[in-house]
């Protein structure tokens, strides 16, 4: 997510690197938001095996990703398109995430951004919405992956409802079919554990109430693929937009259910081979949802989360380009936060004004990207949202506040780094012994201490929180940053604030390796 200032690109390269499988696609999108698509791409990957949490990825399979996602770079590099890779289920319950993240970098030069199951729901949707026309309908979408099921509620292009629940068909058929083989016993029980599960989300859907349900990703694609082959009907090389009754999904998940092993699956007709072993797992939820949810019938959508990948993607660009600020969606989340927690608004938007001032010249010293810049104007933004627990250590807070906060546009590596960039906006200086910063790694730590560097400064400078420097004159060279404050004749003299930004230049000298002079310029 690293190129969204990069111009010289017309085409968006959207990877989804998914529990079971890694999608690529390479497309544009027009100024009317028609989707061009240049190339896709599937690797059935495996990157998550465990019946419980995914707590490790394995050595093979990140060998096994590493190779996909080398190839999948190079296809991107030869269509000189931008590179937007979002991991779900498997990475982000993997210890060793980091560690993954780090070798596909270095090895592939693709950033991995790990999302959380709501962001993934709100970008299905977004990709969904896109395929098909939904906009007027309350719509339910159902997207079961390898290790999570999404339920979305959305309607009029906002979401109603999103749910992320540990039921993968990779999930599932390791903890109850891991040999292949299907008793009654071991389907009752898989049957059980999905209803235990699902029991609360199932409740709330019906609460929030739908008029249309709409199937996405793999399983639900096969299976709609598979009751066509079943009636004979000729299958066409696009589903999207095809409508699968009832009736014939519960006949397509009987025939599955009563194929006792891998080898009588893959004679099923209509079955992709590559996901034999675990397509009962996948139709066991599948099943449940349309007993449980009393789905008369299915739309299919061949636009899923990499689609909704790269419209967003788009948007963020367009954002950039035209405004260069944060994104609506984005700042509308940051601002509700706010909202929630009492930020005094008048006091963090003057912060994040000045912040950026900072930031727009320094950028090019430390060789950071408009993607930096909205990181730190979000962390100035929520500074101090940490009040509303104590003012003791509110900076503390404000860290455990934004870390563990859903933020609707942000993936969880973006939250980590602005949660970071708040909690150092005064006190101590980011160390290698704080576990919120040791937990990060080494370019993430960069981009913390510079802009935390930047945002202590800002902050310093509107000590009294009356906005009297109103903005800086700023000036470089090899050996010295200088900071005059344009302050305002009419309002206090920022004494008090030349003051609080002294104490606080440290933290960029020692970034920078050069000294920062603070000082009142002489207003006429």
């Amino acid at each position: 997510m690293r190129e969204l200032t990069e111009k010289s690109a017309n085409l968006i390269a959207a990877i989804d690197v998914g529990t079971n499988s890694f999608h690529m696609i390479i497309a544009s999108v027009d100024q009317r938001g028609v989707l061009t698509i240049k190339r896709r791409e599937k690797e059935m990957v495996r990157l998550g095996s465990s019946g419980g949490d995914m707590k490790k990825i394995t050595n093979d399979a990140i060998q096994r990703a590493v190779e996909t996602l080398k190839r999948f770079s190079e296809i991107a590099k030869s269509e000189n398109a931008i590179i937007r890779a979002v991991a779900t289920s498997a990475t982000r319950e993997a210890e060793n995430q980091n560690e993954f993240i780090e070798i596909v970098k270095k090895e592939t030069g693709i950033d991995i951004e790990i999302i959380s199951g709501i962001e993934e729901g709100r970008l299905i949707y977004k990709g969904v919405s896109h395929a098909l026309p939904i906009d007027t309908l309350k719509a339910l979408i159902i997207d079961i992956g390898g290790g999570s099921t999404e339920t979305i509620i959305g309607h009029k292009g906002e979401l109603k409802y999103v749910n992320s629940a540990k039921l993968g068909a990779i999930r599932l058929t390791k903890q109850f079919f891991p040999d292949g083989n299907a008793s009654e016993e071991r389907i009752q029980q898989c049957r059980e554990y999905i209803k235990g599960d699902w029991t609360p989300v199932l409740k709330r859907l019906i609460e929030c109430g739908f008029e249309i349900v709409i199937g996405t990703a793999g399983t639900i694609y096969n299976l709609a693929v598979m009751s066509l082959a079943m009636k004979g009907a000729p299958i066409p090389d696009i589903l999207n937009g095809m409508t699968v009754p009832r009736e014939d999904l519960l006949a397509v998940i009987e025939k599955v259910i009563a194929a006792k092993t891998n080898e009588e699956r893959a004679k099923l007709p209509g079955i992709d081979l590559k996901r034999t072993d675990i397509i009962l797992a996948g139709a066991l939820i599948l099943d449940s949802a349309i007993k449980n949810l009393n789905i008369q019938k299915l739309l299919i959508s061949s636009y899923s989360l990499r689609e909704g990948v790269l419209y967003d993607k788009i948007e963020k660009i367009k954002a950039f380009r035209e405004w260069r600020s944060l994104s609506h969606l984005r700042y509308e989340s940051v601002i509700n936060i706010c909202r929630k927690y009492q930020v005094d608004l008048k006091h963090s938007n003057h912060v994040a004004k000045l912040s950026i001032r900072l930031f727009d010249s320094l950028q090019s010293i430390f060789n950071l990207t408009d993607y930096d810049r909205e990181l730190l104007e979000s962390a100035s933004l929520m500074h101090d949202m940490g009040y509303f627990i104590s003012q003791d250590q509110h900076h503390k807070h404000s860290y455990y506040i934004i870390y563990n906060s859903t933020l609707p546009g942000f993936t969880n590596s973006e939250t980590e780094i602005i949660a970071n960039i708040a909690r150092y906006h005064r006190k101590s200086h980011p160390k290698p012994k704080h576990e919120n910063f040791k937990l990060l790694t080494p370019e993430k730590q960069r981009i913390v201490k510079i802009l935390a560097g930047m945002l202590r400064i800002a902050e310093g400078s509107d000590r009294r929180q009356t906005q009297a420097v109103t903005d800086y004159k700023i000036s470089i060279n090899s050996k010295t940053i200088e900071i005059g404050f344009i302050y305002d004749k009419n309002k206090i003299y920022p004494d008090i604030e030349l003051w609080g930004a002294l104490r606080r230049k440290l933290l960029l000298e020692e970034i920078t390796k050069r000294d920062v002079v603070v000082k009142i310029l002489n207003n006429h």
